[in-house]
């Protein structure tokens, strides 16, 4: 028989529950971000407290502080550089609208077979600058709306950065009694393997952090050189915005294409070109290789598993599905996996016969 008034708890609690999550929505992106990142530098929370006689909370507030110093001060730094080259990049334009195309290099002129072609093709755009300024004009506001769009939403992205920045503390600070509270619910929902998902899903974030990390760093550092060779001024500032840029996917090449550009600019077109070929197939290329070595070390996931998971989990999700994505697929597969070993249930077998007392 229906017991009433344990159906009307039930419900009761599904109502708060999904009220909860309502409250919560607006801040997902930012709780799950400060998450990953309390996750990730934990071994350097619990360093800390270790050095500080046990004080988290100080600890806690030091790491924190840490945090948004590191983040910052690069993005106020790139805020004001950034600013710059969008005023010299409106200069330069207005330059080449009015005097047009400065002379062809001349090793451009020197190629063989195709120098002649290409000098001419030079000579034909500067020709027709003033048409073809003309004709995209009408296109330069739908191109000012959509700089404003994307503007908003890295102005939105920046507030919701400084909002993980501050959430952090408090994951530094509860992470433990965080941690055993969802343990003790996987423990009412699943029993015993409750500690089983638990190391998998950490196992799992963590070799994708490892991944995320390790391939930003081997990114700023090839970045670093590659600047250094072809002469950019600031070198081994751009290779801290390549580390930082590097953390988003297709991240890289807004720092050194600019750096070609400008290059270019000067008039430096060997050192543009050497630059351009380098941060293709070497800084953005070292991410298709490495990213997916370093997810996979360690773990017992199959690769190609790994990989549908993280590419799988961006289209999806953005780029919270490069932690999600994954992570779904390894308690899927993990489930899938104790299933086809649990005792097959026999639904054709004889019932008992009864015996007679």
């Amino acid at each position: 028989m229906l017991n009433n008034d344990r159906l009307l708890i039930q419900i009761l609690l599904l109502a708060l529950f999904g009220a909860c999550l309502w409250v919560l929505a607006p801040f997902f992106s930012a709780l799950f971000w400060a998450a990953v990142l309390a996750f990730a530098s934990w071994p350097l929370m619990r360093l800390l407290s270790k050095a500080l006689d046990g004080r988290e909370t100080l600890a806690a507030v030091l790491l924190t502080g840490g945090w948004m110093i590191l983040v910052a001060v690069p993005l106020v730094w790139l805020g004001f550089n950034l600013a710059d080259h969008i005023r010299d990049a409106t200069e330069l334009f207005k330059d080449v609208q009015v005097g047009g195309l400065p002379a062809p290099p001349a090793w451009l002129v020197g190629l063989p077979i195709i120098g002649d072609n290409l000098e001419q093709l030079w000579q034909r755009v500067d020709r027709e600058g003033a048409e073809l300024f003309a004709s995209v004009k009408p296109y330069l506001g739908q191109v000012g709306n959509w700089l404003l769009a994307r503007s908003a939403q890295i102005g939105g992205g920046v507030l919701e950065l400084a909002l993980s920045l501050v959430l952090v503390f408090f994951f530094y600070r509860d992470g433990p009694r965080m941690a055993a509270f969802v343990h003790s619910l996987l423990e009412r929902l699943i029993g015993d393997r409750a500690g089983h998902y638990t190391e998998l899903v950490a196992g799992t974030v963590q070799r994708v952090v490892n991944g995320v990390i390790g391939t930003a760093a081997a990114q700023a550092l090839l970045a670093l050189i590659g600047f250094w060779i072809a002469g950019v001024p600031g070198a081994l500032v751009l290779g801290i915005v390549t580390f930082i840029f590097s953390l988003i996917p297709m991240g890289p090449p807004l720092v050194w294409i600019p750096a070609t550009a400008w290059l270019v600019s000067k008039g430096e077109y060997g050192s543009a070109v050497f630059l351009g070929i380098w941060g293709m197939f070497i800084i953005s290329g070292v991410d298709n290789v490495l990213k997916p070595y370093l997810i996979s070390r360690g773990g017992n996931l199959p690769l190609v598993v790994v990989l549908l998971g993280v590419f799988g989990g961006i289209l999806a999700f953005g780029f919270m599905g490069l932690f999600l994505g994954p992570t779904l697929l390894a308690i899927a597969f993990s489930l899938l996996g104790d299933w086809v070993k649990g005792e097959p249930q026999k639904l054709n077998a004889p019932a008992p016969e009864k015996t007679e007392g």
